[in-house]
């Protein structure tokens, strides 16, 4: 019989049940890693695939559809993980989506022919990952008190850091550097890339089946339980709990949209710190890569350090701090641009050190509001509110660029973008009353 756990039974997690939690954290940055962000988007976006700025745009379409896939789908799913109480599964069965989506990446050869089906896999890739990091996201509450919530947080996401950087180490100096590889393996036809795709699909599976074994299933409280409905039917209940929602917690509301705009230009700051790197500061790819290492490295420790004092002051006294950091760090690369590396790298590790406790600490920022049986269902509209303006730092960063001709520009774009959401969460009020 599978155990179950209600979320107000007051029982305290043991340290294995969070430890497990935090090891699909740790594995699932495979994909962000190695996926989408270092070595197989960089890989199709390469010259075997064909011309790379039209093949670069491609991917950016691939990427928008499943974004707006995730936006219209992410709260759906999660309400109807919370309903029928089977949040854990589901989390199971996306997250064995996504690994299996990253193992057919190794059939991705290097030529013009394979483009399409990598950037399907890519796309449907982030769609399933989006929807597993919704239950993720929801079962915070089960691994965690009220007490600790700032600190587990801080721990998954920290180790999520880590746990990608030791992987990426591994595939760098295991495939990509060398001229001959682990097991023989070389770079013909992308051989090293598509090997790596294996082991990304591995390590995510293998350190996701802790939170599977040793967390128990998720049981809504009977006063959260609903009459089972149709999936479309699902739309019209999620309309009137936004409706309630606004009604009865505005300040949800206002920090669900301040959350989505600064979280865009959290993205933003990895999305563009290679590119600002190699352009700006003459980075060779070897470099690009070392210090990503060092950039998640410094972000993961961080993370984890400062979620004792999420606990301790509270999420948004740490998520300001944070965005003022942010903005202060950048605007040093910016108004040191011509002072050479040794700006980036310390100016660029500063930024570092601020984005992840950003991002931690706007994750129980909204666990402590959630209702008991409502989590999935708000976590998923806090990553359809993200999806919804992730145009926003990509768009900022381009105006710039073409206005001044100058690739540095862009940081100031990024930087707006952080600073519209600090100016939209200011306002909100960390002591509202939960949503009824």
């Amino acid at each position: 019989m599978t155990e179950t756990v209600a979320e107000d039974t007051g029982t305290v997690p043991t340290r294995g049940r969070v430890l497990a939690w935090a090891l699909w954290d740790w594995g699932s940055a495979a994909f962000n890693a190695v996926v989408t962000t270092f070595v197989f988007t960089v890989y199709i976006t390469g010259s075997s695939f064909g011309d790379q700025d039209v093949i670069s745009a491609q991917l950016g379409w691939a990427l928008a559809i499943a974004g707006l896939v995730i936006a219209a789908l992410a709260p759906i799913t999660g309400q109807r993980s919370d309903t029928s109480g089977r949040r854990k599964f589901w989390l199971g069965v996306n997250t064995l989506i996504v690994v299996v989506l990253t193992a057919a990446m190794f059939f991705v050869q290097a030529n013009p022919s394979y483009l399409l089906l990598g950037l399907f896999l890519v796309a449907a890739g982030n769609v399933f990952f989006e929807f597993a990091a919704v239950n993720y996201n929801a079962m915070l509450g089960q691994v965690s008190t009220p007490r600790t919530i700032g600190t587990v947080s801080g721990f998954g996401w920290g180790m999520g850091y880590l746990g990608g950087i030791v992987l990426l180490l591994i595939v760098y100096f295991g495939f990509i550097q060398p001229e001959v590889g682990l097991f023989g393996v070389t770079a013909d036809n992308g051989q090293a890339v598509r090997v790596s795709m294996l082991l990304a699909a591995a390590w995510f599976g293998l350190f996701a089946l802790p939170v599977l074994l040793r967390v128990p299933e998720y049981r809504a409280p009977q006063a959260a339980r609903r009459a089972k409905v149709s999936f479309f039917r699902s739309y019209v209940v999620l309309g009137h709990d936004i409706a309630r929602l606004w009604k009865t917690s505005r300040q949800t509301v206002y920090f669900l949209i301040a959350s989505a705009v600064f979280r865009d230009g959290l993205a933003g700051v990895f999305t563009f710190g290679g590119v600002l790197a190699a352009s700006v500061f003459g980075f060779s790819p070897g470099e690009v890569i070392l210090f990503a290492i060092a950039a998640n490295v410094v972000a993961g420790v961080a993370t984890m350090s400062v979620g004792a004092l999420d606990d301790r002051l509270g999420a948004k006294p740490i998520i300001v701090t944070a965005l003022v950091g942010l903005l202060v760090s950048g605007l040093l690369v910016f108004l040191l641009h011509d002072g050479g590396q040794i700006v980036f790298w310390t100016a660029g590790l500063a930024l570092c050190l601020f984005v992840g406790p950003a991002q931690s600490a706007s994750r129980t920022f909204l666990a402590r509001l959630i209702p008991l049986g409502r989590e999935g269902e708000v976590f998923g509209l806090y990553a359809t509110t993200g999806r919804a303006v992730s145009f926003l730092a990509p768009t900022a960063f381009a105006i710039m660029v073409t206005l001044f001709g100058e690739t540095y520009w862009g940081i100031l774009g990024i930087m707006l973008v952080l600073l519209a959401g600090l100016l939209l969460l200011i306002p909100v009020s960390a002591k509202q009353q939960q949503i009824a």
